[in-house]
């Protein structure tokens, strides 16, 4: 079977980090978030980044053990010693990344009729197929083009953070005004961890990045970090334009933020740059979940097929069809919001289990060598990956109880799989 090619270095792949991290979420979320904890919206931002950086030492230390495709799946299965409990968790990562491509394709196509009056759903299609063709041509190429749309992501929440700061306003603002008292800013750094979501499938091209086990620790951690700046600076700059009211009205909070200052083209400029946003988003979680399918397949927890390397490309080609093909289906899902405390969900169990995974290995493997090892620790038990488990496990009872259902629907559709599969295999 055919290797990847390692071709990533440390800008690119601290890129490609933020260009995940950065995307549908700040562009479409801010607003709901904004309505939940209004003024004090930028302290869920900040609780979201604390979650995020104690999963993402967790994943620093783990790539350096394991750099391989399929992260999550290789991670809890090596920390818990089981196929099956690693099996739930690459099939939860691969469900998350099909239906964050589908349903920020559906983003991608509202605005696209908002622009061009072409219908929705062939955009979001057309945006599928086209990403997929680039996923297929090299991981080379995509993480240039992937460059390209997150350096013109950031440039519109520069806009926005210039026009915010940039200039004065008639009164003062209190920074800690929320309608809904500290529940509020909690529910909305649930919703908001939606836009830090991403980095985890950095782990994802370990096996197409130059020197992994230095590379990707800290191209992990420079993009929570620049992200996290971006984002209380943009909540920051939205809330002193137009007000939390406002922006917890608006179904494309940061094109009105842009229209208060700028005007009409202010607001045309905005949607122009969220296509990049979501088309950023869409070609790397296609990416991702590609390379999931690649690794668990390679492994044999999926049929082996999906681990076939097109020998001109380097690209598991299978996998990217299967994903494509997947995504078009879910592209005919509706509400973001909905889908997105979905995809959070089983983003939380994932890190929890990630953040277990570290504190097992280091008792189950404690004679492999870390190049990187998580901060802070009492002999051999890591003190961060412990408060990164307890914060995970708060966020996931403060969802709505379908939202749970629907995350243990994935999982149990992941049981009958894994069980069906392994009988016939078996035979």
């Amino acid at each position: 079977m055919a290797a990847l090619s390692r071709n990533i270095g440390l800008f690119h792949l601290t890129m490609y980090g933020v260009g995940l991290i950065l995307g549908a979420g700040i562009y479409v979320l801010i607003g709901e978030a904004a309505g939940l904890a209004g003024n004090a919206l930028w302290i869920s931002f900040i609780l979201g980044a604390i979650v995020a950086t104690f999963a993402g030492l967790s994943y620093s230390e783990l790539i350096g053990l394991f750099p391989r495709a399929a992260a999550e799946y290789i991670f809890v299965k090596e920390g818990f010693r089981s196929n099956f409990i690693g099996f739930i968790i690459g099939w939860l990562t691969i469900f998350t990344s099909i239906i964050v491509a589908a349903t920020v394709a559906l983003g991608f196509g509202g605005y696209m009729e908002q622009l061009t009056g072409i219908p929705l759903l062939i955009s979001a299609l057309t945006i599928l197929g086209v990403l997929s063709l680039v996923n297929f041509i090299g991981i080379k190429e995509s993480a240039w083009i992937n460059t390209i749309f997150a350096i013109v992501t950031i440039s519109g929440l520069g806009i926005i953070i210039f026009i915010g700061f940039g200039i004065p306003i008639e009164s003062e603002i209190n920074y800690f005004e929320n309608p809904f008292g500290v529940s509020g800013i909690i529910l909305a750094f649930v919703l908001v961890f939606f836009a830090f979501i991403g980095f985890e499938d950095i782990a994802n091209v370990a096996e197409e990045v130059k020197r992994p086990t230095k590379t990707m620790p800290r191209g992990i951690m420079l993009s929570v970090l620049i992200t996290t700046i971006i984002y209380i600076l943009v909540s920051l700059a939205s809330i002193r334009i137009v007000g939390w009211q406002q922006l917890a009205e608006s179904s494309a909070p940061l094109a009105i933020v842009a229209q208060q200052r700028l005007g009409e083209q202010g607001h045309f400029v905005l949607s122009i740059i969220a296509l990049f946003a979501t088309a950023s988003t869409i070609l790397i979680t296609l990416i991702a979940g590609a390379r999931i399918f690649y690794g668990m397949a390679r492994d044999g927890s999926l049929p082996f097929k999906l681990g076939f390397v097109y020998h001109k490309t380097k690209t598991p080609w299978l996998a990217i069809i299967l994903i494509f093909v997947a995504a078009v289906g879910f592209s005919f899902i509706g509400d973001i919001l909905i889908v997105a405390n979905i995809v959070v969900f089983a983003v939380v169990v994932t890190f929890a289990m990630i953040n277990l995974s570290v504190i097992l290995l280091r008792y189950v493997r404690s004679d492999l060598v870390r190049p990187y090892k998580v901060p802070v620790n009492i002999g051999k038990f890591p003190i961060l990956p412990l408060f990164g488990l307890g914060a995970t496990i708060y966020m996931a009872i403060q969802f709505e109880i379908e939202i749970i259902v629907s995350g243990l629907g994935i999982i149990v559709s992941g049981v009958i799989f894994y069980f069906i599969y392994n009988k016939q295999k078996s035979k």
